[in-house]
């Protein structure tokens, strides 16, 4: 029996799907779009934080990129994007990671 929580998930997965779709079927072929992907896509969480005061950890915000739903998705396309410059270029890729 599904209760009211999960069947609002199930239904937000299911609205999500498509878009998910679409940003895995994309594929980079132009360099300029592979480095617009790697520079806006970050290599890691930039939201994880940790607030100390004398070496004594305060409070600790987790990395919140997981909340996305899409996070995946965009770690997908930028591993492809920084795939591309390095195979298909012959870029060094040191400075997008």
């Amino acid at each position: 029996m599904f209760t009211k929580k999960s069947t609002a998930i199930h239904l937000l997965k299911v609205l999500l799907q498509p878009v998910r779709q679409r940003l895995e079927s994309l594929k980079i072929e132009n360099s300029r779009l592979a480095r617009f992907v790697c520079t806006m896509i970050p290599a890691s969480c930039p939201f994880e934080r940790e607030i100390k005061f004398c070496d004594r950890t305060l409070v600790y915000i987790p990395p919140l990129c997981k909340l996305n739903p899409f996070y995946e998705q965009f770690v997908e396309l930028r591993f492809k994007a920084l795939t591309y410059l390095a195979d298909e270029c012959g870029e060094d890729v040191t400075m997008y990671c």
